[in-house]
């Protein structure tokens, strides 16, 4: 089992930076793949972006390619999600995953474990 908990979301201007996080219990991020996704009122959840168990490799969606930054802690429990250059458009509801998998990281149903989520808005 994996417990995960987002923290970092909040009210920002068009624009502006925000960091997730999402910190693991029960396992690391070595043993699971991390994903982030987000979704916004009326739309399915997307994909956003996610990390390969050997933190070597990347994904992400083309809405935030060259944006937004997955990356993890050395002690591999915590992930973070850096987003740049915020845009109304990002407004959702963000959450953590983790999957045993290594495979179709951009697919949520190749996810195993799920936070609660952390609300983004981007506004003036």
């Amino acid at each position: 089992q994996v417990q995960l908990v987002e923290t970092g979301g909040g009210l920002v201007q068009p624009g502006g930076s925000l960091r997730l996080s999402c910190a693991a219990s029960g396992r690391t991020f070595s043993s699971v793949s991390p994903g982030w996704f987000r979704q916004a009122p009326g739309n399915e959840r997307e994909f956003v972006a996610a990390l390969t168990r050997s933190g070597i490799s990347t994904y992400y969606s083309d809405s935030v390619k060259g944006r937004f930054t997955i990356f993890r802690d050395v002690a591999k429990t915590t992930v973070y999600l850096q987003m740049n250059s915020l845009k109304p458009e990002d407004t959702a509801v963000y959450y953590c995953a983790a999957t045993t998998r290594g495979y179709e990281l951009d697919d949520p149903r190749q996810y195993d474990y799920w936070g609660l989520g952390t609300q983004v808005t981007v506004s003036s």
